[in-house]
């Protein structure tokens, strides 16, 4: 009974033959007494308490007691010794990982890793201009003005521990290196030959780092460079529609992020085939929903905390709303649990795949047709080709004119940030210098490219530290 309540909950038969399942049947006073035993082994020798449900059934005229046991809500339940047991096949095994055992009470929404601490991290491990660009998307101020120390407003929003460490969630959403601290949680990026997981040729394999921000953006890049676009009515000059609606990918990316069972040592999966786009993400459906109830919208959140920054981050709404916008767009997606494997997978079809393998045995004897109209047009096209070239030579003179204004730009705001930083600066000290607000900015187009030829940092073996400076070489 507890290996049921711990796992997705089960059914006892009396009267059945354990070994051959022959039916043996029971006489009415066996089906009382073994009724007044199960309620009393459900009552006094589980904790917590167990509730089941025991049904009378005829089978070819020999009765039956069936104990229907429901998945607990309270996990984990144990036995009086204090053994916790779960299901493993037609058996059962008694827990003695900590890593499962605080997936039971993860379960039961009593315990999320999300929101636990970080060893060996501090405050300096965050990256300041994330945590910068967070404050003044979501409360429209830098963190400096609010009247609160910055040691206890990092606490109050569960970036760090009453210790200073940053929690799972923070150095996943803030952190300069995250995966320093957690190696495993990477998007592994694999774009096949043809349609096998099997293959042994790809075409791009890569594995994809950084906060939960960066990695989504960059997994976004890398899907849209896989997949095709097609013009579908548009105008000439339009870039296309991807194959796969952007809006789907978006919202199973962020899924696949934020959903992650932080306590799987397991990297998220993201397959690129001829046919198909799959996401294997670590960690199956909880709390006991089913795939119907996900296309519904019923939601439950494994890494609320993440969830959280999330929806004030990326384009992530949460709610349980991002399956139901999936769906609504038509793009044949199928949804496969594992709870065996602890895995959930997206499957999503690439309709062009179809459509071209079955249009190209069509092209195949159209294009010996095409092929002498071709020598025709090549005699117009040289005619047009000279008057093209007239003006490109045009749109070249306006364009080196345009970058000329750029780099003077560029270089005179170089050499202002060179001579202002003669003695050490801060990043926000060389924005306001510049007169620019964007520190982000500031630093990718200005101080980047300087360091270590004209500018160097004052903590060198720190780069995003908080109280990072720089001066001119």
């Amino acid at each position: 009974m507890v290996a049921f309540a711990n796992c997705e909950g089960g059914d006892l038969l009396f009267g059945v033959k354990d070994k051959t399942g022959e039916i043996l049947g029971l006489d009415y006073d066996a089906i009382q007494q073994t009724s007044r035993e199960l309620g009393n082994t459900a009552n006094e020798q589980v904790r917590p308490t167990i509730y089941i449900q025991t049904d009378v059934v005829d089978v070819d005229g020999k009765m039956i007691l069936v104990a229907t046991v429901q998945r607990g809500r309270n996990k984990p339940y144990k036995d009086l010794a204090g053994h916790i047991w779960v299901k493993q096949g037609a058996d059962k095994r008694r827990v003695t990982e900590n890593s499962e055992l605080l997936s039971l009470f993860q379960d039961s929404g009593e315990y999320h890793a999300d929101e636990a601490s970080v060893k060996d991290t501090s405050v300096r491990d965050i990256d300041t201009l994330a945590l910068d660009r967070f404050f003044q998307n979501v409360y429209g101020k830098p963190m400096t003005e609010f009247d609160v120390p910055q040691d206890q407003l990092l606490h109050n929003l569960h970036i760090t521990d009453s210790e200073g460490r940053l929690t799972t969630a923070g150095l996943l959403f803030f952190g300069q290196r995250p995966q320093q601290f957690k190696p495993m949680f990477v998007i592994k990026a694999v774009w096949f030959y043809g349609n096998s997981i099997a293959g042994t040729e790809y075409r791009d394999s890569r594995d994809i780092e950084g906060t939960i921000p960066e990695m989504f953006e960059q997994a976004m890049m890398w899907l849209k460079s896989c997949l095709r676009r097609t013009q579908n009515g548009q105008s000439f000059n339009s870039i296309g529609q991807l194959e796969i609606p952007e809006t789907v990918l978006e919202e199973l990316l962020q899924n696949a992020l934020v959903h992650i069972d932080l306590l799987k040592t397991a990297a998220i999966r993201l397959m690129v085939f001829d046919d198909r786009v799959e996401i294997v993400n670590p960690g199956c459906v909880m709390g006991g929903h089913t795939i119907d109830e996900v296309k519904l919208g019923n939601s439950y959140a494994r890494n609320p905390l993440m969830a959280n920054f999330c929806a004030k981050t990326m384009p992530y709404r949460g709610l349980g709303s991002g399956i139901p916008r999936v769906l609504a767009e038509d793009s044949h997606v199928e949804f496969i649990d594992s709870k065996e494997g602890n895995q959930f997978t997206v499957r999503v079809n690439r309709p062009l795949a179809a459509l071209e393998a079955g249009s190209s045995t069509e092209k195949a004897g159209s294009n010996d047709e095409k092929a002498g109209s071709n020598d025709e047009k090549a005699g117009i096209n040289d005619n047009k080709a000279v008057s093209n070239d007239k003006k490109a030579v045009s749109s070249g003179k306006k364009a080196v004119s345009n970058n000329e204004k750029a780099v003077s730009k560029k270089e005179k705001n170089e050499q202002k940030l060179l001579a202002f930083c003669k003695e050490p600066k801060t990043l926000s000290e060389i924005c306001e210098h510049l007169g620019m607000t964007d520190r982000y900015k500031v630093k990718k187009r200005y101080i980047d490219p300087l360091l270590n030829k004209s500018l160097r940092m004052t903590e060198p073996e720190s780069p995003k530290s908080p109280t990072q400076k720089y001066v001119a070489i």
